[in-house]
């Protein structure tokens, strides 16, 4: 009985414990402090020059810092330092077409061919404007482009490359039947932003994207964020760092372009990434519909494209494309995530579900890019985070 006895107050607390919810057991976030201290070893060991960090916390921003220099005049990288948002755009985008969805203008899973007011192959280039329209012509042998539709562009199963250009004969092609695969691919988000601006104004489509994203950004107080730069007069630019640690100027992107064109600072965005973890501009079912998983991963990489299925057990059972995010189950329980890159460029965003935490990471030199998941890990805990699946056999590796 004694025993018993002695024995209830651990019953107790295992009872209490595996009631709780699974954001009890997530890590204490650090001080800031530590994440300055953690930051600083990151950019020495990878001799990247900037970077900048956000922490949100139960869907409130809770710390924004920026290290290091914004350019090769060594002038300081701050908090309002204009960055560029390279594909975190995506995710940006897909927020925007979840609240068309919430007004009715869109349906994930009608056909876009039931948007348009005439063919896709239609709107080939005129001569006046021969990007206006994009490469759809070269679809018109091709009847699969009539099954896409806004999931697809979403998750990236439209089986087109990541872009036209990349092809061998400079034409667009679906590789594979839409909607049965994974393939990181841009141009899939860039007809979806073709169809909201040129689709049917009947049904409530033929909207400028830049004007969608402009009122979500002055809704959430990002007043230094646009999908267009067009090299102004703005005096807190970042350049960047390439891998082999030359200077590169900050891009033009004149034209917002949905796959990349973003441009902001990790003051605005972390606003968004607080917004779209707690659910903030979305009804809770098209919130819901961003971060489950729509379509299984089955490759061992993010690139190349067009890989091969993993055999089945060596697939990770819980990978998966959400909408504009790839969603994840770890410790901590559901999570999503997006990257960002180019040469001179590394960013992500990373969110566990149920606390509403998340980290926020731009740098202007790809060299930092080595240590994210080295830095999400001191941030958040082993959440399950697939950053080998995302960049490979270097993730959290100097």
């Amino acid at each position: 009985m004694n025993a018993l006895r002695d024995a209830f107050p651990l019953l107790t607390a295992f009872i209490i414990a595996i009631c709780l919810p699974i954001a009890a057991f997530s890590q204490t976030i650090p001080n800031g402090a530590a994440i300055d201290a953690e930051v600083s070893k990151i950019l020495t060991s990878t001799h990247a020059n900037g970077m900048a960090v956000a922490v949100i916390d139960h869907g409130k921003v809770a710390y924004v810092n920026a290290y290091g220099i914004r350019n090769a005049k060594g002038d300081p990288l701050t908090t309002d330092t204009v960055m560029y948002g390279a594909s975190l755009t995506k995710t940006v985008f897909a927020y925007i077409v979840m609240q068309l969805v919430d007004q009715g203008k869109l349906k994930l899973d009608r056909p876009l061919k039931d948007d348009l007011d005439k063919p896709l192959p239609s709107y080939g280039p005129d001569t006046v404007f021969p990007d206006k329209y994009g490469p759809y012509k070269d679809l018109a042998n091709d009847p699969r482009w009539e099954k896409i539709t806004p999931r697809m562009c979403l998750t990236h199963s439209t089986g087109f490359s990541n872009f036209w250009f990349l092809e061998p004969d400079q034409k667009l092609h679906i590789h594979f039947e839409p909607g049965t695969r994974f393939s990181y691919s841009g141009e899939g988000m860039i007809l979806l932003q073709f169809v909201i601006e040129h689709g049917s104004t009947a049904q409530g489509l033929g909207l400028d994207v830049g004007d969608l994203a402009k009122a979500d950004f002055q809704r959430l107080g990002m007043t230094r964020t646009s999908l267009v730069w067009k090299n102004g007069s703005d005096p807190n630019v970042a350049d960047g760092w390439n891998d082999q640690g030359q200077p590169q100027p900050h891009e033009k992107r004149s034209k917002v372009r949905v796959a990349g064109s973003m441009n902001t600072t990790i003051s605005d965005l972390s606003k968004f990434a607080a917004a779209l973890v707690s659910g903030d501009g979305l009804s809770p079912a098209s919130r819901a519909e961003m971060t489950k998983p729509s379509l299984h991963i089955t490759t061992a990489g993010l690139f190349p494209l067009f890989q091969p299925d993993l055999p089945a057990n060596k697939q990770r059972k819980d990978l998966a494309s959400g909408l504009g995010v790839t969603v994840f189950d770890g410790p901590d329980g559901h999570g999503f995530f997006k990257g960002g890159h180019d040469g001179q460029t590394a960013n992500t965003l990373m969110c566990i579900e149920a606390s509403q935490r998340c980290v926020l990471i731009l740098s202007n030199d790809v060299r930092s890019e080595a240590r994210f998941a080295e830095l999400v890990r001191f941030i958040l805990g082993d959440i399950g985070e697939p950053y080998d699946w995302e960049y490979g056999d270097h993730a959290g590796k100097s």
